[in-house]
Parts: structure tokens; C-alpha cells; sequence
């Protein structure tokens, strides 16, 4: 082979596989949008299938803790099956789960497609985590992983508002069977785009599929990680109790019309992925004080909610909200990341993982029940708790980590 053909081969190997990573992107994005549908479609969901809001909202748990339960189980089933059919099977099922919730007959037929779907979204992540690392070299790793984790970003803060426009425009029906060729088209986009991989080779992966970090820096600890894994848990829970209920918690209690859900969301959607750029631009650079900073303001944001029912102090405490929860998971998980020590990286994401997703369903269930039991008014107080826990336990973390230091000089 000539110099010229050596050179030729090698730049193509380097070649940064933009396409494959964005079609992963897109996978993450309606995946996640498809989860979080319910909570925009709260509403005509609760009124058609004749149940209360915190019925549909339990929708939300279930599908977590579905996730939860059965991911770890079924990695472990499906280790041998190659990854690039597995993505696009889990498409196709996760598609047909939409069909079947666009047609569920009642609410028990909707529970089991949520079910479904729950299932093969614990299998999409623990394969989509891993599929970056098996497409670019070691160096190009960082960037593949910021495109693919971008679909993510961007679901949790379009996805809900997303729903809503929807439901208001072709019903809640509609939006599932829209959602569902959505992933069927990603399944193709997916066979044409996306290139098989050797996943069986040996791979700096951990158990959950998750990207195995480089050697960690100094001042790892256990207590870290847990504190940090703590944190995160405890705001999701609290997010989540709010987050799905929003919508009757500014409709019913801040009198915001309904017409205008759909433009409020976006609103908060939009604000959401300003907060992911500062991150990336400004926050990231000092992710402790720029934690502590996005709790402060994520807890002001709540007692503007929970003391005022002013229409025009309600959407700018929404806005401050979103900003501020936004920026604080990828926040949290930079903590737990710069907490965890090299012999811990399996564990501490398979942690964090299950620590998220139990805030998510756990936060959906305390919703239903401070919505049945106290009112939607007493909606943001959850999160402040949650806020005000993890506020404690990020600073006592600091507090901690400094004495440690001061120790070891």
C-alpha cells in the first residue's frame, strides 16, 4: 500500500462519525419525549379516561420505576445480542407501545403500554450509553458524548411543552400515534445511519453501558459520591412531584388560561436550554459555587410559587425555575463524577442512574398525593423541601471536603 493510501485510511478511521452520533442524539430526544408525555397531556388524559390527575400523573411512575426494576435484568439478558439490532428493535417496540397507548381502551390498558415502554427504555439506555465509545477514537470521546448527551438536554426541557402544543392541536391520542412513527422513522434512520459495532470487545465500558471516565483526579471519596448521588435524588423527587402536575398547578391555581400552556412551556423549555449553554460556556467552569447558586435560586423560584398566585410573578418564578433546574442535573452529576474514585466508576453510575430514576417515579407518586391531599397549591413546597435537603448536603460535602484537605497539608 502506498504512503498516500496509508495516509487516506488513517484520516478515515479518524473520521468524526457526525451522523451516526446525531441519529443517537435523535434516538435519546424522543425516547425521553415519550416518557415525559403524559405530564403534557395531563389533562385531556385525566378527562377521557375518566380518572383523576394524579392517576395519569402515576403513568410517570410507573414508567420509571419499570426502568428502575428491570434495566440491570435485562443488559445482562441481551449482553450477546448485537447492539446496533437491539437499538432498532427496542425503536420498534417502544413504538408500537405509543400505537397501544393511542388506543387504550381505559386506563388499566394505558398503565400496561406505559409498562412496555418502561421496559425497553431500561434496555435503550443501557445500550445507547456505551454506543459513542464503539464509534470514535479514545480523544474524539468527549465530543461524541456532549452530541448524544445533547438529545437528552434538549428533551427535558422541549419535551413537555412539545406535548402540550400537541394535545392542544390533534388530541392526546394523536400525539402518542404521532410519537410512535416518530420511532419507527428513528429505527430506520437508525438501520441506514448508525454502523454496527464490535461490542464485545474489550471496551473501557462500565455494567450499565455507561462511558467509562479516565483515572480520576485526587480528592475522591465514598462519602462524596453518596452525598452527591443523595442530592440528586432528592431534587428529582422534588422537581418531579411539581414538574408533572404543572400544568393544573398553573391552570388551576395561578389561573393561567389553558390556551396558554403550550406557550408558557416553550417558554420554560426554551429557558431550560439557555441554562444548558451556561453551562457549557460560564457555570461549568466552577460547578460547585455555580450548584450552590442554582439551589438558592431554584428555592427562591419556590416561595414566589408557593406564596403568590399573581399571574405575572408566577411566570417569572416558572422561568427562574426553569433556569435553575435546568442547569442543576448535569451540575449534580459533575459533583458525582469529580467525587467518584477509579475502583468506584461501575457502582457510582449505576448509582446515579437508579438515584435519578427513583426521583423521577418517586417524585410523580409524592405529586399525586400532596395533589389529592393538600391541593395543587402545596405543589412547590416539595420541591423547596428537596431543594433545601440538597442544599444542606452539597454544602456540608464542601464543608467536609476542605476539612479533608486541610488534614492531609
Amino acid at each position: 500500500m502506498s504512503e498516500q493510501s496509508t495516509t487516506r485510511a488513517g484520516e478515515a478511521a479518524d473520521r468524526f462519525p457526525t451522523a451516526a452520533l446525531a441519529v443517537l442524539a435523535l434516538a435519546v430526544f424522543t425516547n425521553i419525549s415519550v416518557e415525559m408525555l403524559p405530564m403534557g397531556l395531563l389533562l385531556p388524559m385525566s378527562r377521557e379516561l375518566g380518572v383523576g390527575e394524579g392517576a395519569i400523573g402515576l403513568l410517570v411512575t410507573i414508567f420509571a420505576f419499570t426502568v428502575v426494576a428491570s434495566s440491570t435484568t435485562l443488559v445482562r439478558l441481551t449482553r450477546r445480542i448485537p447492539r446496533h439490532l437491539l437499538v432498532i428493535t427496542v425503536l420498534v417496540v417502544f413504538g408500537l407501545s405509543c400505537f397501544g397507548s393511542a388506543l387504550a381502551p381505559d386506563y388499566a390498558w394505558s398503565v400496561a403500554f406505559r409498562v412496555v415502554g418502561g421496559i425497553v427504555h431500561g434496555v435503550f439506555w443501557t445500550v445507547v450509553g456505551a454506543y459513542a465509545a464503539y464509534l470514535v477514537k479514545p480523544h474524539q470521546l468527549a465530543r461524541a458524548v456532549a452530541i448524544t448527551s445533547a438529545g437528552g438536554s434538549f428533551a427535558y426541557v422541549l419535551g413537555l411543552p412539545l406535548a402540550t402544543l400537541l394535545g392542544q392541536l390533534i388530541g392526546w391520542r394523536w400525539s402518542f400515534a404521532l410519537f410512535g412513527a416518530v420511532c419507527l422513522a428513528v429505527a430506520v434512520a437508525v438501520w441506514r445511519l448508525l454502523p454496527p459495532v464490535d461490542h464485545l470487545r474489550d471496551r473501557a465500558t462500565t455494567s450499565t453501558g455507561s462511558i467509562a471516565l479516565p483515572d480520576p483526579e485526587p480528592g475522591k471519596s465514598v462519602r462524596g459520591v453518596a452525598l452527591a448521588i443523595l442530592s440528586t435524588t432528592v431534587v428529582m423527587l422534588g422537581h418531579y412531584a411539581l414538574y408533572t402536575y404543572v400544568s393544573p398547578f398553573l391552570v388551576d391555581h395561578a389561573g393561567v388560561p389553558e390556551s396558554w400552556l403550550s406557550g408558557a412551556l416553550f417558554g420554560y423549555g426554551v429557558v431550560g436550554i439557555a441554562a444548558v449553554l451556561a453551562i457549557a460556556l460560564w457555570l461549568g467552569k466552577r460547578p460547585t459555587a455555580a450548584t450552590l447558586a442554582m439551589l438558592v435560586a431554584g428555592i427562591a423560584a419556590m416561595l414566589a410559587l408557593g406564596l403568590s398566585q399573581h399571574v405575572v410573578l408566577t411566570v417569572a418564578a416558572v422561568m427562574l425555575w426553569a433556569f435553575s433546574l435546568g442547569a442543576l442535573p448535569a451540575l449534580l452529576q459533575t459533583r458525582q463524577l469529580q467525587a467518584t474514585p477509579e475502583r468506584m466508576l461501575q457502582q457510582a453510575t449505576a448509582w446515579y442512574t437508579t438515584g435519578f430514576n427513583v426521583g423521577i417515579g418517586a417524585g410523580a407518586l409524592l405529586g399525586a398525593f400532596v395533589l389529592e391531599s393538600l391541593g395543587v397549591g402545596a405543589l412547590p413546597w416539595a420541591l423547596l423541601v428537596g431543594l433545601g435537603i440538597a442544599l444542606v448536603l452539597v454544602s456540608s460535602d464542601v464543608a467536609l471536603h476542605r476539612r479533608d484537605l486541610a488534614r492531609l497539608r
